[in-house]
């Protein structure tokens, strides 16, 4: 047989997916491994598109995506941020996952490289290896009880092949929030280099301390190099729609349709219709997200702080445990292990890229029974 790519024949496998797929779908198993809370979508939610289904909007749509909703994001990022946001700028082409897949596609080339802020969710840099670039991981810095970020250290990473900094504000997985100073300065580095940002926001409204993370858009001008990526994922509980958005430079708005049809023809017609339900009617269920994922996570810190081998530092957003597990070494191993013994499924902290062999993920925004028999079982297993 002829030979594919190295890029993807060499590929490494999925180490999230090591795990899951021992067990996924296994009643018995506790499934806090991937980022996705218990919830169901919203019943107003699924109406919306049980209605556009049976108003036949089954057919092809704008590849930019249905007009109607790139109007309501636009809308709701300009109050949400108190910005006149122009519309050419915001682009459906299916989930978040896929804007990120066509950002990279935009800027990398074999040879060109990405830095990336990490602890990371794999996905990012798996996008830059199929393009045949370098990813270069900037790691946090775990110190005095909070992720810390050396800008110094991330200027320092760049170099003439660098094409993007990618950044994820609130992070998967450690929660960690960028400040807006520190927004700033990235992006004068990026102008003054020619350098673009890719920034995840996907979980801009899961903030504890506030009511929104701070957003590039907030201090991004229109024709900036900045891509900003967003879901209706996580706080619609929408994980498996796979409806996202992106907002990036008009005159690059032909271009990011081009390629949405290239990848997968736009995104979900009738899908696209319980977005813009979600987004205009969802505020009450947004703020009650957030409020069941501020629970589970005082909740797991309670337990943590109990179970000596186990410690983590307070996420600012997202809805992440990313625990230090003391004496750990292996930790795609050790999550097999947890599945197939103590029936408890957690992300190894190795998945996160460098530096993460001594971490768990547990996503923490789920009911309290699942958390606490969950943190039961771990807490055995490490005795």
């Amino acid at each position: 047989m002829p030979p594919i790519r190295p890029a993807i024949s060499e590929m490494e496998d999925q180490k999230i997916s090591a795990v899951s797929n021992l067990a996924i779908g296994d009643p018995d198993v506790i499934p806090l491994w991937f980022g996705e809370s218990d919830l169901v979508t919203p019943a107003f939610i699924r109406d919306a598109a049980k209605d556009a289904l049976d108003a036949g909007h089954t057919f092809y749509l704008p590849v930019r995506g249905l007009p109607a909703l790139r109007q309501a994001i636009r809308d709701h990022l300009s109050a949400l941020y108190d910005i006149d946001l122009d519309i050419e700028r915001v682009t459906i082409p299916g989930a978040a996952m896929e804007a990120i897949m066509i950002a990279t596609q935009c800027l990398i080339d074999n040879g060109d490289n990405m830095v990336m802020i990490s602890p990371i969710w794999p996905n990012i840099f798996y996008t830059v290896e199929i393009m045949g670039g370098e990813n270069r991981h900037v790691r946090l810095d775990d110190r005095d009880g909070r992720w810390q970020l050396d800008l110094d250290k991330l200027f320092d990473t760049c170099d003439e092949r660098t094409k993007g900094i990618f950044i994820a504000s609130p992070g998967n997985p450690t929660g960690w929030v960028m400040r807006r100073d520190e927004q700033a300065a990235v992006l004068a580095f990026c102008r003054a280099r020619g350098i673009w940002i890719i920034a995840d926001e996907v979980y801009n409204r899961l903030v504890y301390d506030r009511p929104v993370a701070p957003s590039f858009l907030e201090i991004a001008e229109p024709e900036d190099p900045v891509f900003v990526v967003n879901s209706f994922s996580k706080s619609w509980a929408m994980t498996g729609w796979r409806i996202g958005w992106m907002v990036a430079p008009s005159s690059l708005g032909h271009t990011l349709g081009q390629l949405s049809c290239f990848n997968n023809t736009g995104a979900t017609n009738f899908a696209q219709h319980a977005a813009v339900t979600a987004i205009t009617q969802g505020e009450d269920f947004v703020q009650e997200m957030r409020d069941y994922a501020r629970r589970g996570r005082d909740f797991v810190y309670q337990r943590a702080a109990a179970i000596p081998r186990l410690d983590f530092n307070l996420p600012d957003g997202a809805i992440y445990a990313f625990m230090r597990v003391d004496g750990l070494d292996d930790s795609l191993a050790f999550a097999q292990a947890l599945v197939r013994e103590a029936r408890v499924g957690l992300a190894p902290g190795a998945a996160f890229g460098p530096g993460n062999e001594g971490y768990l993920r547990l996503c923490f925004a789920c009911n309290e029974d699942w958390l606490s028999r969950a943190m039961d079982r771990l807490e055995t297993a490490l005795a």
